[in-house]
This record gives structure tokens, C-alpha cells and sequence, in this order.
């Protein structure tokens, strides 16, 4: 495409020409075409994105406000509704005070739909076609609803991939390379690909490195030849390919922690209904999804923050779910 917009003689007719040549030759490569619930996917995302900024710009507004005036916000979150009555005597002229007014409504409508995007994605999590792919990403570190969903989205069908290879670079976090004759330069990643799936990775291996023991050694021994923010994106590039291996296989993560995945199931139950659930309780459904990814069957209980949340035996998931006595 490049050839043709650089060439001397460029008409539709030429144009034409030059590309049923190269469709015959075999040198146009066939372009996926996302089905709708992918491209459904990744609008809602792009729109929860949207909002996101929005609220955070506007938030950011509001405290540069406070900081011109050198004026100490409430404890917590400042703009909660508790706080209208001192948000409205803040000594302030009428136009400023104007500003604040209109700031703090659109902030108080902007709450509420994020909030029903959210509840939309933790609905889509359990619903066809991504209910079946979304446990074998939230075992991997640092990866939540968001980000699980970010992924699939992106990704589509992992079949289109054949190797890890490819979907790194369909991300962009491969290295650009310049190699000829006797000279080799190698470079930053290519950023050519998703700008999502890039965002949803770093995101993750940020959270990764944070809360589990490998990954944390993994980054700790490259932090002692590169910066951080370099090491951070190899650590990314290396969650993509246990991405890829999980979805390809369908398999438990080598580097799974049994109880942090548990509590994550845990975590993620919490937000569905009993009809997303498929009828299970809390306990039943981190139980049946650990059986799904052949992980953690001795768990009994999860421990955390103190307290210690118990998870249903095996024998009354597979009571309740006879088809995973053939995996289990």
C-alpha cells in the first residue's frame, strides 16, 4: 500500500490493477473480521474507558481547585455526597463556585454508569462465547474481570494464532530488529499492534509482580540489567504467552498460586447473581471452576485478611455438575 501511495503515475485504474496483481500473486493477507459479540465486547470497553477518563479528569479539576486555594479536602473520598455541604461554603468566587457546581454534577451521573457498564461486563463474563475462556485467564496474575474481558476482546478467537510468536506481535510487544549484512540493532518493543491488549497486559504485570512470588523474582532479576519501566514490559510480554498457552490448552497455569486463584474465583462470584452463578453458591462455584483448571483439588478454605472463607467440597460440586467427573 505504501508502493502504491508513493507511486509517480497513481490513478484508481493503476491502483486497481496493482492490487488484483498482488491478490493474484497470493501477497494480500486475509483480515478477520471480529464476529459481533467481539465487536460488541469492545465497544462496551472502549466506553467504560471513556468514562473512566472522564470522571478522573474531572476529579483532577476538583482537586486543582482545592490546591489553588490551599483548601485541605475531607478525609476519604472528597466527593462523596456526605460532602456537599462543604464543597458548597467553600470560599470561593461565584464563577468558581459556578464550575464546582457543574463539575460535581456531571461527576455525580458519570459514578452511576460506570457502574452499570461494570455490572454489564461482569454479565458478559458468564454468557456465551466468553464464559468458557474467562476462568483460565483469571488464574493468571494480575489479571481481574477487566482485564480478563480486555484481553478476550482483543484476542477474539485464539485459534487465529498459531503460535505465542504471533499473538506477541499482534500485541506489539515484540522487539523491532534491524539486521543486515554484518550489523544487528535491536529496539523497543514495535507497538504495532492492539494499543487494549498492550494497556491490559502492562496493567497486568504491574499486579503480578506485586502478588505473586515468580513473577516478582522474574522482575527483581531484570530490574538489575534494565529500568523498570523496560523490565515491566518483558514481564508483559511473558503473561501474553501464558496467555496464549491457556487458552490454546486449556489448562492451569504452571505458576498458579491454588489459593490466590481461589480467592480471585471468590472475588469474581461475589459480583455475579445466583443466575450467573448457574445456581451454585459462592463455595460451589470457586470449587467448580478449580476442578475446570485441575487446580487446587485439596482446597478446602482460603485465608485472607484474617478471616478464613470455606470453598465446597469436590464430591458436592460433581453431585451438583456430573459432567466434570470425566476431567476431574
Amino acid at each position: 500500500m505504501k508502493l502504491i501511495a508513493a507511486a509517480q503515475v497513481k490513478t484508481d485504474k493503476v491502483d486497481v490493477h496493482a492490487l488484483a496483481r498482488l491478490l493474484a500473486a497470493g501477497f494480500i493477507p486475509e483480515v478477520w473480521v471480529p464476529p459481533v459479540p467481539v465487536r460488541e465486547l469492545r465497544s462496551l470497553l472502549a466506553h467504560r474507558r471513556r468514562l473512566i477518563k472522564n470522571r478522573t479528569m474531572l476529579e483532577n479539576r476538583l482537586h486543582s481547585v482545592l490546591h489553588r486555594h490551599h483548601l485541605v479536602p475531607p478525609e476519604g473520598d472528597p466527593f462523596l455526597p456526605a460532602h456537599q455541604a462543604w464543597w458548597e461554603a467553600l470560599p470561593v468566587s461565584p464563577t468558581e463556585r459556578l464550575h464546582l457546581r457543574h463539575d460535581r454534577a456531571t461527576l455525580a451521573v458519570l459514578g452511576p454508569q460506570v457502574a452499570e457498564v461494570e455490572s454489564e461486563l461482569e454479565r458478559l463474563s458468564t454468557a456465551e462465547p466468553w464464559a468458557d475462556a474467562a476462568p483460565y485467564l483469571m488464574q493468571l496474575p494480575g489479571v481481574g474481570l477487566i482485564v480478563t474481558l480486555t484481553l478476550l476482546a482483543a484476542i477474539g478467537d485464539i485459534t487465529r494464532f498459531p503460535t505465542a510468536k504471533k499473538l506477541v506481535g499482534y500485541a506489539g510487544l515484540g522487539s523491532r530488529v534491524h539486521d543486515s549484512g554484518q550489523r544487528h540493532r535491536t529496539g523497543g518493543i514495535t507497538k504495532s499492534g492492539r494499543r487494549d491488549l498492550r494497556w491490559a497486559l502492562i496493567e497486568a504485570a504491574w499486579r503480578a509482580v506485586d502478588c505473586q512470588t515468580y513473577w516478582k523474582e522474574q522482575y527483581e532479576h531484570l530490574t538489575r540489567r534494565m529500568e523498570p519501566n523496560k523490565a515491566i514490559v518483558v514481564i508483559a510480554h511473558k503473561l501474553l504467552i501464558a496467555v496464549w498457552h491457556v487458552l490454546t490448552e486449556r489448562a492451569a497455569d504452571r505458576h498458579a498460586d491454588p489459593e490466590l486463584v481461589a480467592f480471585k474465583l471468590m472475588t469474581w462470584s461475589w459480583k455475579l447473581t445466583d443466575e450467573q452463578r448457574g445456581g451454585l453458591t459462592t463455595r460451589q462455584y470457586v470449587h467448580y471452576h478449580l476442578l475446570r483448571l485441575k487446580l487446587g483439588d485439596e482446597l478446602t478454605h482460603v485465608v485472607r485478611g484474617g478471616a478464613k472463607r470455606l470453598i465446597a467440597p469436590a464430591e458436592e460440586v460433581l453431585a451438583l455438575k456430573p459432567e466434570l467427573r470425566a476431567s476431574a
